[in-house]
């Protein structure tokens, strides 16, 4: 409107007979005006467009990762770390991407409106026009979402599959080079990311296709205003002014009108990531938050299973198993590999819940005992020990209220603080990642300590001490069983440990076979052979 003004008012008097100097001043300071308006519209809007975005995506990260922490330990057997990582990542990145140029886009429902009531008091003959260029926009906006639905679907999937493998082949970096496997993970790094390429280049045809129309249209309207303006200007029906207003319209409503295509190709990409979030948000937990909850009683944890059966994929592990646990006594859980064991201690701190049958720790149903009471109360140290990327001391102490001298002596039970002690730093020395700049055994200590600065009173350890000299271990149980007032539960597999146990469970075929202490069990024929089996294989 400013510019049709301008030009009827300023620019045609000037060639003519000339204007005042105020008159050119007031129409600079109106364009200027309309300039600075304009520029101010664009910072609020990228400002809130991108704020809400990154908003959106920390919302968006935060449910999804505490998600992962909800869900049992079956949800991530069955998915790659790499595709939970492309979720958090890539996956709400595209999920969020269509908010960026969505106030712009929205907006442009209003510009339509404000533009064909302008072009219809302008000129309701051009107004035609340019109202008649809209049906074909919307038509091949239509068509060209609907081909890029199928590519932008399979490039997420794509994007999972890569970060899969690039992250199995870097974790499993000791693997790949013992094996000399390297070539082998590049090509399969390469063909995965083929596939993505074949993918995103199937995208850009259609884009390539497609855009260049888009584009297209509004500037034929543009030419066909001008053709059409200028025999109605050349007839009297409007003034060059309106012409020049109704282009400067067109231009003006011409990107944003494009930015819909724009939004629209980017559209099915974020549906699709969307839903991938969205399978895992609907992902069923079999850890139902307890509606009730009852606290714990004082001093060491019994152990109390009744009837438990629990099934992986479909194939049973454990069937009806009971059995109980003193407070305060150490029992050796004893079987041959495969039978449940592990299984059986990742329900005791309920990693999973059992199918069948109930588990009791302390006297209370683990599904009415509140999660921050169990984790306080009860410790698992697993054979395979996780260290964080970061000093010793912060892998024993995670933010806990401790002393120095209750992390030393939780690290002298450990039998980890001479060996703490000689490393660069001592205490100070920042781990590799995982720990591998400690041995296997040494990772195990450092573990085992750390569980114990948690004051367990049930400890539970899954073959925790396998990395560990035998004298070493004997060294470590005794302690535990001098020092700490705590109920062990023990999956052993050395004789010598066995043997430091008041009983042993001896399970099998998803059932506890026979229980007694280690010299009595001598007499069931499975255990003995399994006994002298391990003392074979020890030698």
């Amino acid at each position: 409107m400013v510019l049709g003004r301008i030009t009827d008012r300023v620019l045609r008097p000037a060639f003519e007979h000339g204007v005042s100097w105020g008159t050119i001043a007031w129409a600079a300071g109106a364009i200027t005006a309309v300039g600075f308006i304009r520029a101010g519209g664009i910072v609020v809007r990228r400002y809130f467009a991108g704020m809400t975005g990154f908003r959106m995506q920390r919302t968006l990260r935060t449910r999804i990762v505490d998600r992962y922490r909800e869900l049992p330990l079956a949800f991530h057997r069955a998915h790659p770390t790499g595709e939970l990582i492309a979720h958090a990542e890539s996956d709400v990145d595209a999920a969020t991407e269509v908010l960026n140029p969505l106030p712009w886009s929205t907006a442009v429902v209003l510009l339509m409106v404000f533009a064909a009531i302008e072009l219809i008091l302008t000129d309701p003959f051009l107004a035609v026009i340019g109202i008649s260029i809209l049906p074909g926009l919307a038509v091949m906006n239509r068509f060209y979402t609907r081909r890029v639905e199928g590519p932008a679907a399979r490039i997420q999937e794509r994007i999972g599959e890569v970060s899969s493998v690039a992250h199995e082949s870097i974790d499993g970096a000791l693997v790949v080079k013992t094996l000399g496997r390297e070539e082998h993970e590049v090509q399969r790094l390469a063909d995965k990311a083929e596939q993505l390429r074949q993918e995103r280049v199937a995208l850009g045809r259609n884009r390539a296709t497609f855009e260049p129309f888009l584009d297209m249209l509004p500037n034929i309207g543009i030419i066909l205003v001008l053709l059409v303006g200028s025999w109605r200007v050349s007839r009297g029906a409007i003034t060059i002014g309106d012409l020049v207003q109704i282009v400067a319209l067109f231009q003006l409503v011409a990107f944003p009108l494009r930015l819909i295509g724009y939004v629209l190709s980017d559209l099915p990409r974020s549906v699709v990531s969307r839903e991938r979030l969205e399978e895992v948000f609907q992902a069923r937990t079999t850890l139902p938050t307890a509606t009730q909850t009852f606290p714990l009683t004082t001093g060491p944890l019994g152990v109390y299973v009744r009837d438990v059966s629990y099934s992986y994929q479909g194939n049973p592990v454990l069937e009806r198993l009971s059995f109980e646990v003193r407070p305060n006594e150490a029992v050796a859980l004893v079987g041959p590999t495969g039978v449940g064991k592990s299984t059986l201690v990742q329900l005791l701190v309920r990693l999973d819940d059992p199918g069948e049958g109930s588990i009791h720790i302390g006297g209370v149903d683990l599904r009415h005992l509140a999660a921050l009471d169990l984790r306080r109360s009860v410790a698992i140290v697993l054979q395979e020990s996780f260290l964080f990327a970061t000093s010793v001391r912060e892998n024993l102490v995670l933010d806990r209220d401790v002393t120095e001298d209750e992390m030393r002596q939780a690290a002298r039970l450990a039998q980890a603080d001479e060996f703490i002690l000689a490393l660069p730093s001592g205490y100070d020395t920042v781990l590799g990642e995982r720990g591998v700049t400690l041995s296997g055994g040494q990772r195990q200590r450092v573990a085992l300590a750390r569980a114990l600065l948690g004051r367990p009173r049930l400890l539970i350890l899954d073959d925790a001490t396998s990395s560990v000299d035998p004298t070493v271990e004997a060294a470590i149980l005794e302690g535990l069983r001098r020092e700490l007032r705590a109920t062990l539960v023990v999956v052993a597999y050395r004789v010598s440990t066995i043997g430091l146990t008041d009983r042993v469970l001896f399970l099998d075929g998803g059932r506890i076979m026979a229980e007694g202490t280690h010299q009595s069990l001598l007499s069931h024929p499975a255990y003995e052979a399994m006994v002298r089996a391990y003392e074979v294989g020890a030698a």
